[in-house]
């Protein structure tokens, strides 16, 4: 066993006396965060839960009333399918964190959900949402510019990382 492994059963077992008063509420502190890391976890999976009953309820909607060959109705599914992809992506962001995993998978994490927001975002964009067609062009631009940025974090990190491209 490691100096690490048995120095932390020993804190374990109640040998904390020998800590200081900052070492012991640190230790507190992270605790509590754990446990509020965790609950926002269970959050999450309980939301992803609800999204997926409700889809499923609105696929059924739209196939009773005969509405699931109109465009507008299966974006809106495939919006809502994004939307509980963002939902798994930020739970498998907090996991990790609970988890204590590696700083890179967690940015990792963060900029999937980044991308898979903002092609959320696109898929949705309706022009008839703005004032003008200039504002409509300015969201656009922004849009692109955001997913170009995300994708090229994500190119830059797989690129550090050595899985750009499939090798041998």
């Amino acid at each position: 066993m490691s100096d690490d492994q048995t120095q932390g059963s020993t804190e374990r077992d109640g040998a904390t006396d020998a800590l200081s008063p900052s070492e012991r509420f640190s230790r507190i502190t992270d605790r509590f965060m754990h446990g509020v890391e965790l609950a926002a976890a269970a959050l999450f999976a309980l939301l992803f839960a609800v999204g997926v009953i409700d889809l499923m309820l609105q696929i059924f909607d739209a196939v009773t009333s005969g509405r699931i060959t109109d465009p507008l109705v299966v974006i809106g599914f495939i919006e809502t399918g994004l939307l509980l992809l963002i939902i798994v992506e930020v739970y498998e962001t907090v996991v990790a964190y609970t988890q204590q995993s590696d700083t890179r998978k967690i940015v990792r994490l963060v900029i999937y959900t980044g991308v898979i927001a903002m092609v959320r975002k696109a898929i949705i964009f309706r022009t008839g949402e703005y004032a003008t067609t200039l504002d409509a062009l300015f969201a656009a631009v922004a849009y692109t510019i955001i997913i170009l940025g995300l994708v090229g974090l994500l190119l830059a990190e797989r690129g550090e990382s050595g899985t750009v491209l499939p090798g041998p």
